[in-house]
């Protein structure tokens, strides 16, 4: 064995195999060394390229691929974003490139260009002032476009305060001082255009706004956008009836907006996305900047606008996700009823046969529970279409209450938040990271987004054929509704336009009672046209494709709430499943006074005393003095719609009258 200089023995590594290695005692396990010289490099070799989700048909490339290059692809991708961001004050949009601009080191180990996008020229009718630099046009806006939820988290992790893993792997986080929607922020264009088919004025929920101070909003959202060195960019579809699906682009500024969204509205392939242009709705979520206090039409720092004609909407002043998610549902409500298309705020399942059922509920109603079957497929839990070729979801996820959430009263929505769900609001243990779902110390409004795919039963895609059942859920705390009765058209139409519900309020003395509620469409917060259009068209499908009407009650029998008790959720399921089933097609029915509703005699599994309301007060003086009470809170709701007439006469209104109460 050869020596070294200071006379010690030189260590083999090389050559001839000692007596060891010949037995396998000894193993070399060294390796090549990494392909890299400095750490930047390394951490750019740990990922890799994401390859296509959507499998090429037959061997062949897409038209659109193969016509352009990678590069060319990403150019006009990226104009079309700065076209987005442009402001109508200055003649080009802002330079925009793609990645993380905390990424720039690992960008050049891989030896990447670096980018020099061309600015984008647009000229907009709008221009008064044209301003030749500005700070916002002198530097790049880094676009993260369509990330993952796992890049989501790790941006989230890093730079937004609040944001933390919990013991389930979803994602926590905070929507600052608005914890809910804010309705009476919430503006509408009126143009010559809206101003005809749009319902303005009492009872509606469009407030109006013109359309300079749009403008001015936008311009607002857009430079504070711009001024950011990084923004959020998600593509993606609206309806799973890909004939009548919308393209939208959310540009927003938290990560939390983005993988929210990316939950909630459908989730394009690659293959989609190569082909996705130019979007037909754009939404500019600046919630984090308030609106200016002294423009026209403002109330308060939070203004949620909306523009029908530009296909706009701009968030300022508050950071609730719900906002976007919303105001797309009521963007819904106007487009699709010029296709024909009849948009519904509802859960929605399919059953084994592929009969379909459309429930309609106001909170607390029960319409989660119920439109949640594990013997039925859900094609959605909120949002619907229905179109000459049947249902379909609007939206990619569900949005779900997690107030007193608990693993034994709703599984598929416990289960669900993993990860990848985005938390709002929500209080967890600071060490475990377990949450608490009956702490109300943020809000009582905490909610989970996730996709729809992770509750086990959904039907993908989200489509069905038409209904067979309507089913109109109210919680009745008067106790004088029926557990169920069947309603002809008139009658659905009148209790879909009235969406009723009761809900407990508490008094000053202590004493609880009902309070009624009713929300036009059982949605009228998101409503755009006037209720009975929407009416005239539900019915006009249930009369063409043969769908049933139902009345349901889930609220209280015997007495009004504090006398009498709730129904009890087995005897509902069982009225459920009657209704699925078919079964109450064929019972014997008989009419109620006052309100003229058909009730069945008989349904198995349920007591037959029950379905008649009257039967189960023991004081029928107390029972009769309530139902008018309630009927006349019926037609006080509805001299508001009274007048309104359907079509070229008001036959059809008169019908609906009709269908009301009768005392």
């Amino acid at each position: 064995m050869a020596s070294t200089p200071n006379g010690l023995a030189r260590i083999e590594t090389h050559g001839a195999k000692t007596k060891k290695h010949e037995n396998g005692i000894c193993h070399d396990d060294s390796s090549a060394p990494v392909r890299a010289q400095t750490i930047d490099e390394l951490h750019s070799l740990q990922r890799k390229r994401s390859a296509p989700t959507t499998p090429i048909k037959d061997g062949a490339s897409s038209p659109f691929a193969a016509a352009l290059s990678e590069e060319e692809r990403q150019r006009q991708q990226l104009q079309s974003i700065s076209a987005s961001l442009a402001s109508l004050t200055r003649e080009t949009g802002p330079k925009v490139v793609r990645g993380d601009p905390a990424r720039k080191g690992e960008a050049a180990a891989k030896g990447a260009p670096s980018p020099h996008p061309q600015p984008v020229h647009h000229h907009h009718p709008h221009v008064t002032p044209t301003i030749a630099v500005s700070d916002s046009s002198l530097k790049f806006t880094h676009v993260l476009y369509n990330l993952s939820p796992a890049e989501l988290y790790e941006q989230a992790i890093k730079y937004e305060k609040g944001s933390f893993i919990t013991s389930t792997g979803a994602l926590a986080t905070l929507s600052g001082a608005k914890t809910g929607r804010s309705p009476r922020d919430k503006r509408i264009v009126k143009d010559e255009a809206s101003a005809q088919e749009l319902w303005w004025g009492k009872g509606s929920p469009n407030i109006e706004m013109d359309e300079h101070t749009f403008l001015t909003n936008r311009e607002r959202a857009v430079d504070y956008l711009n001024s950011l060195d990084k923004v959020f960019v998600n593509d993606q579809f609206l309806n799973w009836d890909t004939e009548n699906r919308i393209k939208v682009r959310i540009i927003s500024a938290r990560a939390y907006h983005s993988l929210f969204m990316h939950n909630m509205c459908i989730r394009p392939t690659e293959e989609e996305l190569e082909e996705f242009g130019t979007p037909d709705f754009t939404i500019y979520n600046a919630g984090q900047f308030p609106c200016n206090r002294y423009t026209h039409y403002m109330t308060s720092s939070t203004s949620v606008d909306i523009n029908l004609s530009r296909r706009e909407m701009v968030i300022l002043g508050t950071q609730y996700a719900g906002e976007m998610k919303k105001g797309l549902f009521g963007v819904m409500h106007y487009l699709m009823p010029r296709r024909g298309i009849l948009s519904l705020h509802s859960g929605c399942n399919m059953g084994k046969q592929g009969d379909v059922a459309l429930f309609f509920g106001l909170s607390g109603t029960g319409k989660t529970t119920l439109s949640t079957d594990h013997n039925r497929l859900l094609i959605g839990d909120d949002e619907h279409c229905w179109s000459d070729t049947g249902v379909s979801n609007i939206e990619g996820g569900c949005y779900a209450k997690c107030i007193d959430l608990s693993q034994e009263k709703e599984p598929d929505i416990w289960n669900a938040i993993k990860f990848g769900t985005v938390l709002e609001n929500v209080v967890f243990d600071e060490h475990t990271r377990e949450v608490d779902y009956t702490d109300k110390s943020v809000t009582e409004n905490t909610r989970a987004a996730y996709p729809i795919e992770y509750i086990p039963n959904a039907k993908i895609p989200c489509v069905g054929p038409h209904p067979k059942n309507v089913i109109l859920l109210a919680c009745d705390a008067f106790g004088v509704l029926p557990p169920v009765s069947k309603l002809n058209l008139p009658q659905t139409m009148y209790h879909f336009i009235s969406g009723y519900t009761a809900l407990v309020a508490g008094t000053e003395d202590g004493i609880k009672e009902p309070q009624a509620t009713f929300s036009a469409c059982f949605g009228a917060a998101f409503i755009m046209l006037h209720p009975t259009k929407y009416a005239a068209m539900l019915a006009e499908k249930m009369q063409k494709y043969g769908a049933t009407g139902w009345l349901v009650n889930t609220g209280w029998s015997g007495g009004r709430y504090g006398v009498g008790k709730r129904i009890r959720l087995p005897y509902t399921r069982k009225i459920i499943d009657a209704i699925h089933s078919g079964e109450l097609l064929t019972a014997n029915y008989k009419k109620t006074e006052v309100f003229g509703l058909e009730i069945p005699t008989e349904i198995d599994g349920v007591p037959s005393e029950i379905l008649d309301p009257i039967n189960t007060w023991t004081d029928k003086g107390a029972y009769k003095e309530t139902l008018l009470k309630l009927a006349g809170l019926f037609k006080k709701n509805f001299e508001v719609f009274a007048n309104y007439k359907i079509g070229g006469d008001s036959s059809l209104t008169d019908k609906i009258l009709a269908a009301g109460p009768n005392f």
